[in-house]
């Protein structure tokens, strides 16, 4: 018995360990696109090269953890190929929308939206695996609604990054909740399906003169597959292994990072925006003060 609890004890810190390495990555990732659009390449061949250069890394994962047997047999599953595609779609939009606000100068807007996320995780969780919602909790989706509110107000429309990137990535983590296969596996599936599409368009790009790759920036362009794949395959392993409310926790290291690169790439940050970001920062204080309080309990146990 005691084995056992050590087994689990030590895969949940591992998973703790796994989730803020892959926030603190996506912290760091405007640079990246800021970097490439300095050199001029345009969004849509960022995003293709993310798509096809991902398989490649998304393969080697899958070979180091000897998974080829459990690719196959997704393979084999129609329901679990039907889910990842549907997981592929989630993840393809919210980096679209991503790649796009950052080349926008929407940093800080992105921002929001990783903020809003792990609060909607909160609520998906209660209303679709009936993780108990606290007190706290329901203060904190309250405080968020405000401060969506009041963001709308300062940028005169529905801040459409932020809720589409909220919605994208919460719909992402409850689709990779639902497959069952390792992280690996399903990561690798992902990637497939993106694979050709992006190949298909990076052809196109250089054909027509337009394309980048091999123009001085081709290295760049191919760590968009480490960039991708390394991030996602960590926030896939730890997803399957902590609760929604518990992985949306440690989102909040993502956001916090994009808004100070934001703020340092010199974007707008009115008065108005300003109060919006405290009602969000008000919720996720509120939100970790009652995910301390639950450790505190828990604890003793």
């Amino acid at each position: 018995m005691s084995a056992s609890v050590n087994q689990t004890q030590a895969e949940t810190r591992s998973a703790y360990v796994a989730g803020v390495g892959c926030y603190v990555l996506w912290g760091f990732l405007p640079l990246y696109f800021h970097l490439l659009s300095n050199l001029g390449v345009p969004p849509w061949e960022m995003i293709a090269h993310r798509s096809l250069w991902s398989v490649l890394w998304a393969a080697g994962l899958v070979l180091i953890a000897r998974q080829g047997g459990q690719v196959a047999q997704v393979l084999r599953q129609p329901k679990t190929l039907g889910v990842l595609a549907l997981s592929t779609l989630a993840i393809f939009s919210n980096w679209t929308i991503y790649v796009f606000a950052v080349n926008a100068g929407h940093v800080i807007e992105a921002s929001l939206g990783y903020y809003i996320n792990p609060l909607m995780n909160m609520a998906a969780g209660a209303l679709l695996f009936r993780e108990r919602m606290t007190v706290e909790g329901k203060v904190a989706i309250g405080f968020a609604v405000v401060g969506v509110g009041i963001q709308t107000l300062a940028l005169g429309h529905l801040p459409i990054v932020s809720l589409g990137l909220a919605l994208t990535f919460c719909a992402y983590g409850i689709l990779r909740k639902q497959v069952k296969a390792d992280a690996q596996t399903g990561l690798f599936v992902e990637c497939a399906y993106l694979a050709l599409p992006g190949l298909f368009y990076v052809l196109h790009l250089q054909a027509s003169g337009q394309g980048h790759f091999g123009a001085g920036v081709t290295a760049l362009l191919a760590l968009a597959g480490p960039a991708t794949v390394i991030p996602l395959a960590l926030f896939a392993w730890s997803a399957r292994r902590l609760p929604l409310s518990a992985l949306g926790f440690l989102q909040f290291i993502a956001p916090t990072l994009q808004f100070l690169l934001g703020v340092a790439f010199g974007e707008p940050f009115t008065p108005l925006r300003a109060l919006s970001f405290a009602f969000i920062w008000l919720g996720v204080a509120v939100f970790a003060y009652g995910a301390w309080k639950r450790t505190r309990v828990l604890a003793p146990a």
